[in-house]
């Protein structure tokens, strides 16, 4: 798939060094995210191997309890290939149940990235506690789309949560979009507070190497960097709010 076309904001001279993560803030909910692609020099003319890292969480300015996400959407950038052709797909009833090294026993080949989901639990009549777990991301097909599938496991309580995210196109200066519908998965009790995903994965298919994701710097010859939008996350709430936010990063033409 190719995505939308890059909508870059070029600036003469700037050099590719990574931005900040962001911060957005309504009333006294604040989402951040932050994150970055690798390696930054890309070709102009041709996608390249990348790997996508992500990171973001929701908190409270007063220390508040925090709302239910429902719904959580990842846009991504604009300038890039998504490949599955010829990459194995992971059923989801393989990984229910299953612990980590099971779930890679069973799904090894589909695998195409790792990381971490925290949470806080917050159980009727007691305090909250926080819950951090380990994240297998495997390449998938829902109802014939694409997806990928997060599968989660924390050792205390044990326990395995499989998210869903489906891929779809994204809109405006996000090309691609992973949605996932939080609600059946987790449960009406653990609260988001942070994510942390890296995407990467390189496979062959035929005489061919080939890599999950892929990425270009299409920037004019008379400038060697630019910026361009990220990605972007939203979380929709269990009391019907929206927010989220966006980050831009800078490539390097070679």
């Amino acid at each position: 798939m190719r995505w939308l076309a890059l909508g870059l904001v070029l600036f003469a001279g700037v050099t590719a060094t990574a931005a900040s993560g962001e911060r957005t803030q309504k009333g006294n909910l604040i989402v951040s995210l932050d994150g970055g692609l690798s390696p930054l020099a890309l070709p102009r003319d041709r996608p390249a191997p990348v790997s996508v890292h992500l990171e973001g969480g929701l908190q409270t300015s007063d220390r508040a309890p925090l709302p239910r996400v429902t719904r959580i959407e990842l846009g991504l950038p604009s300038q890039g290939v998504l490949s599955t052709r010829g990459l194995p797909r992971c059923p989801s009833r393989l990984l229910r149940n299953a612990k980590p090294p099971e779930a890679l026993e069973a799904c090894r080949d589909a695998l195409v990235g790792k990381g971490r989901l925290e949470a806080q639990v917050a159980l009727p009549n007691q305090g909250a506690f926080p819950v951090e777990a380990g994240v297998l991301a495997f390449n998938a097909r829902i109802d014939g789309r694409r997806a990928v599938l997060l599968h989660a496991y924390t050792a205390n309580p044990p326990t395995v949560s499989v998210l869903p995210l489906r891929l779809q196109r994204g809109g405006g200066r996000f090309g691609l979009a992973m949605v996932g519908n939080l609600s059946p998965a987790l449960g009406p009790w653990p609260r988001l507070r942070h994510f942390d995903l890296t995407l990467f994965r390189r496979y062959s298919y035929g005489d061919s190497r080939r890599s999950y994701l892929s990425a270009s710097c299409p920037i004019p010859k008379s400038f060697t960097a630019g910026f361009f939008s990220f990605a972007k996350v939203t979380f929709g709430l269990a009391d019907g709010r929206r927010i989220g936010t966006g980050i831009a990063r800078s490539c390097r033409a070679r």
